[in-house]
């Protein structure tokens, strides 16, 4: 099984956890957001294993 990962662009971060599911991996993000663009994150995209689901998506509070 693929697990569900973040892939971020700009930042100090260099990938976050791996998840089991898809909403599982939403829902972290929902409440990490913040953190990841305090630290210069600027956009994430949602991975299936080698595959992007979605993305990049801005980190913006626009």
């Amino acid at each position: 099984m693929n697990e569900w990962t973040w892939t971020y662009t700009g930042g100090e971060q260099d990938a976050s956890a791996a998840f089991p599911t898809q909403a599982e991996a939403e829902a972290w993000l929902s409440e990490s957001w913040q953190e990841l663009a305090d630290q210069g994150v600027t956009a994430v995209t949602l991975r299936q294993g080698e595959f992007d689901v979605y993305g990049p998506m801005p980190l913006s509070q626009n």
